[in-house]
């Protein structure tokens, strides 16, 4: 089948059903790819916690056509506000809703990642064939196909094999050269989220607490009946490294361990923690490699360049990286090595400018380890905001987290 003017149309795999390997497939089959995302989960895993969209990712779901529906869905999240144990705000910093500036620490654009990918795969599946409860094995490839062994025993043939199967990735195994060093580069830092049920006194402010030790407890309620819960951690050490791979119920036994005097809500938050079903831990760390690709074999988003929570980048990333790379394999359909080539040299400086942002010693300095750091911590937070200065940053500042990178211009992939 031909795109036309002779140009070829592609059969792509992408492994990963998440936000980056559904925006992929939808640019892919706009541009009259035949794309399948498999996805190791038994069904769209539309679950997740609260995500945000700024600088280049807004520009990039405008151009899918996708912004008044991600409009419809979003949060309510007016700000964030720096509490003490007895729940008073000592400092508030608002979301910047002016329409220009950059985005504070509540961006305009919060959402729930299960939305944000509901949005993405409706808008796929009509296009798309996706097959759930599936991931791929192992692969092999020559200058003409790539060969992918499904977990299911089945094996198929395709021009293109792309991994988007996150930071944990294990396509990007296959793809970095022997010898390479480990891809991730970490910041001391862990986080574990879950929800409980909301109560009177949960608003639409984030609620963000520091207790000494280098511990932060987050609240955010994004419907009027269920709260989110974040518990961060700053630890260096092998146990809190390798927890995140142990059984659910060691892992809540390490938090509940490092929090259970943290005061505050703790007491609640720990609580729902041991009837939550939805409970997740991580380590905070970035991908950096210099590899995304080997022959017919791809990375994108987190896979490729995961920036971490703190970026406040990782899901614009991913859907920035999506539109690059989908406009490189349109452009290029009948010479993927340059494709390949185009989409990392174009990508790249914008990565490095989001992986940038995160800067491990002021996390340090935002999770004091004493009560005396906390409360001077909130002192200068106070007196920033009592003049204004988050306020005056945000709208006077022209770049956002992504810097002066531009998204390029593929026109075939601009449908708003």
């Amino acid at each position: 089948m031909a795109r036309g003017s002779g140009v070829p149309s592609l059969r792509v795999l992408v492994c990963g059903g998440g936000i980056a390997g559904e925006a992929l497939a939808y640019h892919l089959a706009r541009g009259g790819h035949r794309v399948t995302v498999v996805e190791r989960f038994p069904a769209l895993r539309a679950t997740g916690a609260q995500v945000d969209l700024r600088g280049q990712g807004i520009d990039a779901v405008r151009r899918m056509g996708l912004l008044d529906v991600v409009r419809s869905k979003l949060v309510d999240e007016a700000g964030v506000a720096f509490v003490n144990a007895r729940g008073k705000a000592r400092a508030t910093i608002m979301a910047n809703t002016s329409g220009r500036g950059r985005q504070t620490l509540t961006s305009e654009y919060e959402i729930m990642r299960g939305d944000l990918v509901r949005i993405l795969h409706d808008a796929t599946k009509e296009d798309v064939e996706h097959v759930f409860g599936v991931s791929v094995d192992r692969f092999e490839q020559d200058e003409r196909r790539v060969v992918a062994h499904f977990s299911d025993g089945s094996c198929g043939e395709f021009d293109l094999l792309v991994g988007a199967d996150g930071q944990g990735s294990r396509l990007r195994r296959a793809v970095l050269p022997p010898g390479t060093p480990d891809p991730y580069w970490r910041v001391g830092i862990h986080m574990a989220y879950w929800f409980v049920p909301r109560i009177a006194t949960d608003g639409n402010i984030r609620d963000t607490y520091l207790a000494p030790g280098g511990r932060m407890i987050m609240r955010r309620s994004h419907n009027p009946t269920e709260t989110q819960v974040y518990f961060v951690l700053r630890e260096d050490s092998k146990e809190s490294s390798a927890v995140h791979r142990e059984p659910i119920e060691r892992r809540k036994e390490f938090w509940t361990d490092r929090f259970r005097d943290a005061g505050w809500q703790t007491e609640r938050f720990l609580e729902g923690m041991g009837t939550a079903d939805d409970f997740y831990s991580q380590e905070v760390l970035q991908v950096r490699t210099d590899t995304w690709s080997k022959g017919r074999v791809v990375l994108v988003g987190d896979a490729a360049h995961c920036a971490s929570p703190f970026s406040g980048m990782g899901v614009s990333g991913g859907l920035v990286g999506a539109y690059v790379l989908a406009g490189e394999i349109n452009r290029h359909s009948d010479d993927l090595p340059t494709a390949l080539a185009n989409y990392d040299t174009t990508l790249r400086p914008f990565v490095n400018e989001i992986q940038a942002q995160v800067k491990p010693h002021l996390l340090r300095l935002g999770m004091p380890r004493n009560k005396l750091a906390v409360d001077a911590f909130h002192t200068v937070t106070a007196l920033a905001c009592f003049l204004r200065i988050p306020e005056l940053v945000a709208r006077h500042t022209k770049e956002d987290r992504g810097g002066a990178w531009q998204l390029p211009e593929y026109r075939d992939l601009n449908a708003g």
